[in-house]
C-alpha cells in the first residue's frame, strides 16, 4: 500500500486490511461507522457481530465489516463518508452522531442507527413508524424512560426538593425530554432549574449556577456531546456536592451516581436484525425505527460515599448493576 494511502487510513481510523484478507474478501459487505473513542465502542461492535451471527452472518466467512471511525467530530465527518463511499458497503450501522453525517454526506446509503435523539426532529426519518428515507434503526429516546429517571432520582435520595437539568438545546429531542423531565417533577413536588449549554465550554459554568441556586442534584440529559464530557461533569458534580443522574450506564461508570436508561449493548445486537433484513432485501425505508427494549439501573456507590448520601434501600434492590 502506497505511503499516501496509508497515511489517510490512519488518519481516517480505519482498519488495513492486508493484501491476503483483500484478496479473500467475504461475499457481502457492511461498514461500522463509529464516533470518537475506539475503546468505548468495542462492546457496541461485539453485541452488533453477536446478533449477526445469531442471523448466520460470520465475520470472515459470509461478511466482511469494514470499520471506519470519526475521531474529531464533526470537523472529520466528510473525509471518513467519502471513506466508507470509496469501501461500497451495502448497508452502515452508524453509532450515534455518525448517522448525522452519513445524512449530510451520504444519503443514499442504507444506513441503521443507534440515535439518541428524535430522528424525525433530526430529519433523519419521516417518521417512526414510516422510515422512507434510507435510514432506521433504534432511537434512545423514550418519555417514559426520562419520566422513571426523575421518579428514582426522588426515590433514591427522599430529600431532594430542587434539581437542574443539564442539556443541550440543539439535541434532537431535547424539548420533549425536557417537557417530560418537568411533568414528572412537577407529580413529585420538585422544582427544576434548567442550565441549558451551547458549547461544552459552558459546564463549569452551568455548574456555577446550580451551586449559587442550590439545587440538591443533577439531571444530565445524555447525547453524544455530554457523553465526551462525562468526566469532566462527574468531576464538577463532585466538586459541587452534587449527586448526579443520567440515563447511559457510562455516564455512572465516569462517577455520576446513577444512570437509568437503554441498555445500549442490547441496542446494537438489535440493529444485526436491520442489517440481516437488509442483506435479505428489504428496503431499510421500510423497517419501523424502534424504541429501547431493555433498561437498566446502574448505582455509583463509590460517589455515593464520596458524596455523603444514602441511597434509598429500594432502589439499591432494584439495581442492575452496582459499582462498589
Amino acid at each position: 500500500m502506497e505511503p499516501v494511502r496509508r497515511r489517510l487510513i490512519a488518519a481516517l481510523g480505519l482498519v488495513a486490511l492486508p493484501g491476503a484478507a483483500l484478496a479473500q474478501r467475504a461475499s457481502r459487505r457492511v461498514a461500522w461507522f463509529a464516533v470518537g473513542d475506539p475503546e468505548t465502542e468495542l462492546p457496541y461492535l461485539n453485541a452488533l457481530q453477536a446478533g449477526l451471527r445469531v442471523a448466520g452472518w460470520d465475520e470472515g466467512r459470509n461478511l466482511e465489516i469494514a470499520r471506519f471511525r470519526s475521531l474529531r467530530a464533526p470537523e472529520d465527518f466528510e473525509p471518513v463518508v467519502r471513506a466508507i463511499q470509496e469501501a461500497r458497503p451495502e448497508v452502515v450501522v452508524a453509532q450515534e452522531y455518525a448517522a448525522l453525517a452519513m445524512q449530510q454526506y451520504a444519503p443514499a446509503i442504507p444506513t441503521v442507527f443507534g440515535f439518541s435523539g428524535d430522528p424525525v426532529e433530526a430529519k433523519l426519518v419521516k417518521s417512526l413508524a414510516r422510515p422512507q428515507t434510507n435510514f432506521s434503526g433504534v432511537s434512545y429516546l423514550a418519555s417514559e424512560l426520562v419520566v422513571k429517571r426523575i421518579e428514582f432520582l426522588k426515590e433514591a435520595l427522599p430529600g431532594t426538593r430542587r434539581i437542574g437539568i443539564l442539556a443541550r438545546p440543539q439535541h434532537p429531542g431535547e424539548p420533549e425530554e425536557r417537557k417530560a423531565s418537568e411533568n414528572a417533577a412537577a407529580r413529585l413536588g420538585l422544582e427544576v432549574l434548567y442550565f441549558p449549554i451551547y458549547d461544552p465550554k459552558e459546564i463549569e459554568k452551568a455548574f456555577a449556577g446550580m451551586r449559587e441556586a442550590k439545587c440538591d442534584a443533577v439531571v444530565v440529559f445524555p447525547d453524544f456531546i455530554m457523553y465526551r464530557n462525562r468526566e469532566h461533569i462527574s468531576q464538577l458534580a463532585s466538586i459541587a456536592r452534587l449527586p448526579a443522574v443520567s440515563g447511559w450506564s457510562s455516564f455512572a461508570d465516569s462517577g455520576l451516581l446513577f444512570n437509568y436508561g437503554p441498555n445500549l449493548r442490547e441496542i446494537y445486537r438489535a440493529l444485526a436484525t436491520y442489517v440481516d433484513r437488509v442483506l435479505r432485501g428489504a428496503k431499510v425505508g421500510d423497517l419501523p425505527v424502534d424504541r429501547p427494549r431493555s433498561v437498566e439501573l446502574v448505582v455509583n456507590l463509590r460517589t455515593a460515599r464520596a458524596l455523603g448520601v444514602t441511597v434509598a434501600p429500594t432502589v439499591m434492590l432494584r439495581a442492575d448493576r452496582v459499582i462498589e
